[in-house]
């Protein structure tokens, strides 16, 4: 659904003059047909310096970014020559909803709200703290390095409004968890929350479950964390609340959705990894006009990749779910940063909403794998 732009850019503007709920703004991309905004990137965020809370603005020209910091009372001019350069999308994260905004072809705003909030930070120091502080006992154990830390990291902020949305336990599956430093992360932060935290870790390697359990012991935590061998088809999930899938292998991501919507999971978290199914079927297909941007293996790859996330994404909102896709962490990092999180609704789709579905599939000619198992195809 489109609407006229005016008002909602103004809803965008009481967002983010609100000191007491703004999280972050930003402002990208640029507007079909017209020239480029002065900056390629804006963010916003309130910072509490000595003489009291300000807005900061940083306003990245490409090459690196340029900050300032206003007072809340001149912060509506400065915003609002913001909301008039032609940017084409944002984003306003508050303390109790993610707003996003992009601006059609033809000039209407196209606005989605969630009810996903985030933690407001008020610290100036760029250097968000660490939601697992870096010199736990967990990270010693296992082996893991900066690089890892810090993906670990970005995990527990992505997972972290849904956790609080917990009020005493959460029941936590973690399917085709591997060597598990995200399920041990996630085991732990839950407990630091406060939460009765009753974690599974399922793969279907012995091996792996031998380790990880011994850690676990090592850790002390195998009180609240255990680790099954077992297949994702085989795995018990009907209790668990929080349902997990992180770089499980191609269409292994799409048995652990299916096990969750399954089990009516509250919550259920994938971080994709390899697309190879869509990607065969995508050059077997020979779709009419596609040959451009099939043709090429690595063009064609990343399509799949696209794709697949789409429609998985769209056949947990059909089941029942909200959905948002995320960049977990920067693709510096890890190459695998897309993370699809789902909140159950229970709200029925629509029959224009399957009809999405099916023209997309249809356009594409392909059976993703998901579609089979929630009897979709």
């Amino acid at each position: 659904m489109t609407e006229p732009l005016q008002p909602a850019l103004d809803r965008i503007r009481r967002l983010v003059l609100d000191p007491e709920g703004l999280v972050r703004a930003v402002a990208s991309g640029r507007r079909r047909g017209l020239p480029p905004p002065e900056h390629v990137k804006v963010v916003l965020r309130p910072v509490r310096l000595k003489d009291g809370v300000r807005l900061q603005v940083s306003r990245d020209d490409g090459q690196r970014p340029h900050t300032a910091n206003v007072s809340f009372d001149e912060a509506e001019a400065t915003l609002g020559e913001l909301l008039a350069q032609p940017y084409g999308n944002w984003l306003v994260e508050t303390t109790t909803r993610t707003v996003t905004l992009r601006v059609t072809k033809r000039g209407e705003a196209q606005v989605h709200t969630s009810d996903v909030g985030h933690e407001q930070r008020l610290d100036h120091d760029r250097a968000a703290p660490h939601l697992m502080p870096p010199d736990d006992a967990l990270f010693g154990a296992l082996g893991a390095g900066a690089a890892k830390r810090r993906q670990v990291d970005a995990f527990l902020r992505a997972v972290d409004p849904l956790l609080k949305s917990y009020e005493d336990s959460v029941a936590i599956a973690d399917l085709g968890c591997g060597n598990a430093y995200l399920t041990f992360a996630l085991s732990r932060y839950a407990a630091r929350l406060g939460l009765t935290a009753s974690t599974v870790g399922v793969d279907v390697r012995a091996d792996q479950r031998e380790r990880n359990t011994a850690l676990a012991m090592e850790l002390g935590m195998d009180g609240t964390l255990r680790f099954e061998a077992a297949s994702i088809e085989e795995a018990n999930v009907s209790d668990a609340d929080l349902v997990v899938a992180l770089h499980a292998c191609d269409t292994a991501t799409d048995d652990a959705l299916a096990r969750g919507v399954a089990a009516g999971a509250r919550h259920i978290v994938a971080a994709p990894c390899c697309h190879h199914d869509l990607a065969a079927q995508l050059k077997a297909g020979g779709v009419d006009g596609g040959r451009a941007l099939l043709g090429d293996g690595i063009l064609r790859e990343r399509f799949a990749d696209v794709l697949t996330d789409a429609l998985r994404a769209q056949l947990l909102r059909l089941h029942g779910y909200r959905v948002d896709v995320i960049e977990f962490i920067d693709s510096a990092h890890t190459p695998r940063n897309t993370l699809i999180r789902a909140t159950r609704t229970g709200g029925a789709a629509s029959e224009s909403d399957w009809a999405h579905y099916r023209d997309l599939t249809t356009q594409w000619n392909v059976k993703p794998r998901l579609g089979t198992l929630l009897g979709a195809a």
